[in-house]
C-alpha cells in the first residue's frame, strides 16, 4: 500500500528516486544548493513494525561534514520512533523537507572554498604555476582575404583541395607500359 502511495505522491518529482520496491532516495533542496542533502530509506522485512534503514552515504552528500550527517540521522531516527508501527517513509521525507534549515544549521556554507584556501595558504613556498595566456595568431587583412577565398562559407577547405592531379602526374613520370 505504502509503495503505491509513494509512487502516486512523488510521480514526476525529480527529487524522488525509487531504487527498488523497498529502497528510496529523496533529495532535500535544489541541486546547486550547498545545504541540499540526499536521504536513502530502505525497508526491512518487518517494516513498519521495525525501523527502516536511513542512510546518508550517497556521493551527493560528500560535501556535508560527518557531524552534520550524524545529527540529521539522529533527528530522523527520533521521527522514526514516534511513527513506529505506521507507514512513515512519506512522513520522514516531509519532515526533512520542512526542517531542512534546522537539520543543516551546523553545516558551513563554503566548505569546499575553505578547504581550497587552507591548502593554498598552508604552503606558501609551493606556488601554483602561472598560466600563460596563449596568444591568437593575428592575421593581416590580405591574409584573411586569401584564407576566405580558399574556404567555403563554413570556413572549411573545399573537398579535394590537396589532391594531386593524377593525369598530370602520370604524364610527367610516364606509365609503366611505356617502358
Amino acid at each position: 500500500m505504502e509503495l503505491e502511495a509513494l509512487r502516486s505522491i512523488y510521480e514526476g518529482d525529480e527529487c524522488f528516486k525509487e531504487l527498488s520496491p523497498v529502497s528510496f532516495q529523496y533529495r532535500i533542496g535544489d541541486n546547486g544548493d550547498p545545504k541540499a542533502f540526499l536521504i536513502e530509506i530502505s525497508w526491512p522485512e518487518a517494516y513498519p513494525q521495525t525501523a527502516p534503514a536511513i542512510s546518508m552515504d550517497a556521493f551527493f552528500n560528500n560535501a556535508i561534514s560527518s557531524g552534520v550527517k550524524q545529527s540529521i540521522l539522529n533527528k530522523l531516527m527520533k521521527e522514526v520512533e514516534v511513527n513506529l508501527g505506521t507507514s512513515m517513509t512519506y512522513t520522514i521525507f516531509e519532515y526533512a523537507k520542512d526542517n531542512r534549515e534546522l537539520l543543516m544549521e551546523n553545516q558551513p556554507v563554503n566548505t569546499v572554498t575553505a578547504l581550497n584556501n587552507c591548502t593554498s595558504a598552508g604552503h606558501p613556498d609551493t606556488a601554483q604555476p602561472n598560466k600563460k595566456k596563449e596568444k591568437k595568431e593575428q592575421l593581416s587583412k590580405t591574409q584573411k582575404r586569401k584564407l576566405a577565398d580558399k574556404t567555403d562559407h563554413k570556413g572549411e577547405l573545399p573537398r579535394g583541395w590537396n589532391w594531386v592531379d593524377v593525369i598530370k602526374h602520370l604524364s610527367k613520370t610516364g606509365s609503366k607500359d611505356d617502358e
